[in-house]
């Protein structure tokens, strides 16, 4: 038996192309998935004491246990432990995306047959329990003219509240303006909607309504401004940290005031986190029913008017029609709720493609 010399390895790179290790081959992983899966069909079956799903967990639960001691035999216990924890995560992979799957399958094949142009053009004025058509055109305009609303108030108060925390904040308020974003970001969605209720309905609407407390989309609007608010601070905050500490100091050395560094650096810097925080609670508040319910009061007719009268959301109509007792309703109810989820989705994605261009994160 020859020994190899220095020279002989002179030339050798350790690369993954030279290094062979053995693998468990394709045929075993597949036939340990079929024994695993066989076994357990026999045992739930035979036994008679569950149905399909039970069959799913338990032959996943062996699959795992026979991979790990095939494995252990071909590959070491490392690479056993290894391709076991990987089958794993890739199962709770699989779990978390059957749930969002299934809805969105499910809203597609109920929502789509009455997604038609008649559907988005007409409201439900006028419309009786035995009638096929109406639609939720005065709810799509609801739903746009309170998020934009809401969004106009709670883009610069949250975007400027996050600049004083991070660049002027110190002490006890500040420390208690954090605290109570901390709390306002898990408030129920009902609870704005009492607030503005309580405050700007009963107690203020009737300075301008004769002394009459009056819904309206502007008080729907309010309350989802007090939901939004938090998230626009909290992501806000968080992306004005990630501006480097240097781009700060070389405006200083340079002498420009603090408030244009943070206008003209700062904030330019962390604009696409920013975007995408606001964008976020955005989606969140075209989602929300509760204060709708309680503020605008909800209506069939079309308003385009969100300062005076009564007005409806897509989010508060799929909820009226799916308490409806006409045989057409339900139709309704799963198409807006198919239009819902699209207009959130259109705003995730949108997002995620601005999240994607924030160069603190590259």
């Amino acid at each position: 038996m020859s020994m190899l010399t220095r020279s002989d390895l002179s030339g050798v790179v350790m690369t993954p192309e030279n290094i062979r290790t053995k693998t468990l081959p394709l045929v075993t992983n597949l036939l340990v998935l079929v024994v695993a899966f066989g076994l357990s069909a026999a045992a739930v079956y035979g036994l008679g004491i569950g149905n399909w799903v039970l069959v799913v967990v338990l032959g996943w639960f062996l699959y795992l246990i026979g991979l790990f001691v095939a494995a252990s035999q071909v590959e070491g216990r490392r690479a056993a432990r290894n391709r076991a924890w990987r089958s794993l995560i890739y199962s709770a992979c699989v779990l978390a995306i059957l749930p969002l799957a299934s809805v969105v399958w499910t809203l597609v094949s109920k929502g789509i047959d009455r997604l038609d142009a008649n559907f988005f053009n007409t409201s439900m004025n006028n419309i009786g329990a035995r009638d096929p058509n109406g639609g939720a055109y005065h709810a799509i305009i609801g739903t746009l003219e309170q998020v934009g609303i809401a969004t106009l108030i709670a883009v610069p108060l949250g975007v400027l509240g996050a600049i004083y925390l991070v660049e002027y904040g110190r002490g006890r308020f500040a420390t208690t303006v954090r605290f109570f974003v901390d709390v306002m970001t898990g408030i129920p969605s009902i609870v704005a909607g009492l607030f503005i209720l309580a405050f700007w309905v009963l107690i203020v609407s009737p300075w301008f309504n004769d002394g009459q407390p009056r819904f309206s989309g502007f008080a729907a609007a309010l309350a989802l401004s007090v939901l939004m608010l938090p998230t626009i601070v909290r992501s806000t905050e968080e992306m004005l940290r990630l501006v480097p500490g240097p781009l700060r100091e070389g405006a200083y050395a340079l002498g420009v005031p603090q408030w244009k560094t943070i206008l003209r650096i700062v904030v330019p810097t962390a604009l696409p986190g920013i975007v995408t925080g606001v964008m976020l609670a955005i989606a969140r508040a075209a989602g929300e029913t509760a204060p709708v319910l309680l503020v605008a009061g909800g209506a069939d007719a079309i308003n385009f008017n969100a300062f005076d009268g009564n007005q409806s959301s897509l989010a508060l109509y799929v909820f009226q029609q799916a308490g409806d007792a006409s045989k057409y309703a339900p139709a309704r109810a799963w198409t807006a709720a198919l239009t819902l989820v699209a207009l959130v989705l259109i705003l995730t994605i949108a997002a995620k493609m601005l999240a994607r261009r924030n160069s603190l994160t590259r």
